[in-house]
């Protein structure tokens, strides 16, 4: 199957600059990541498409060499280097091609180089409540049990034993990140030691187990407002499961649900 032009691979004109060459390939890293393409089998071919265009399109002296003679510059006979001449192509230039705009595309989402390592924050809870017509239009003060997770009071929800502290782990260092080499480019994953943590709990905690946290059934008080409806969502900050190990709690969503008058 013949190559296609790189600047259409890009989307991008001739005579597109540096920065909107760059812009391109990260618009088509976004769209084309494997990580987010799984159920695509096509996408990882058009991803290393994608960096084999933006390879040659984003050096000046490969760029010149293919507007002049196209794909066979870099094929046997033109000094050029895909696979061995003076432009050295092959697998370490599309990994670079991608630590390019790595950082810039995935940091954000994936934490970065640095700070990857974050306090796993609690779920969201769902509460379905149920409340008489005439309650919904006066308004009420009601309490209501939810099963959750709450804080170990034994730890105060680190996860170590009293006097323990959680150490850096060893895998990732304490970033709570991990990369490796897949095929032609890095990709990032939660460090599979740690579950992302940065840290490990050699001597847990016996009554949580290492989790920072237990189940328990919580009773809350709830304020429902005068002139609710069914499906009116109430969101109570903080009241969801608790974090694991000293992350922040989820929040508490309670569904309204009138009931009809008889």
């Amino acid at each position: 199957m013949a190559k296609r032009c790189y600047y259409e691979v890009l989307e991008v004109s001739k005579s597109a600059s540096a920065d909107e060459i760059k812009k391109a390939f990260r618009r088509k890293a976004r769209e084309l990541h494997p990580d987010s393409n799984a159920d695509n089998p096509e996408a990882e071919t058009l991803f290393k498409e994608a960096n084999e265009a933006y390879e040659v399109l984003k050096d000046a002296e490969k760029k010149a060499a293919y507007d002049r003679f196209g794909h066979a510059a870099f094929e046997g006979g033109m000094g050029g280097g895909h696979p061995g001449g003076g432009f050295h192509g092959g697998q370490g230039d599309f990994a670079s091609a991608f630590s390019d705009v790595f950082d810039d595309l995935f940091g954000n989402f994936m934490g970065g180089r640095e700070g990857g390592r974050r306090a796993a924050r609690g779920s969201d809870l769902r509460y379905n409540l149920r409340v008489t017509l005439e309650e919904a239009y006066l308004g009420l003060q009601k309490t209501i049990n939810v099963p959750t997770s709450v804080a170990c009071e034994e730890c105060n929800g680190t996860g170590a034993e009293s006097g323990a502290e959680p150490q850096m782990c060893p895998t990732c260092s304490g970033m709570g990140k991990v990369r490796a080499q897949q095929g032609f480019f890095t990709v990032e994953r939660t460090c599979p030691t740690c579950q992302g943590m940065g840290q490990i709990i050699k001597n847990p905690c016996k009554a949580c187990h290492g989790a920072g946290r237990l189940e328990k059934e919580r009773s809350l008080s709830v304020n429902i407002p005068a002139g609710v409806e069914t499906g009116t969502r109430i969101r109570l900050a903080g009241e969801g499961e608790a974090g694991m190990r000293g992350g922040p709690a989820g929040d508490l969503y309670i569904f309204i649900e009138v009931e009809n008058h008889a």
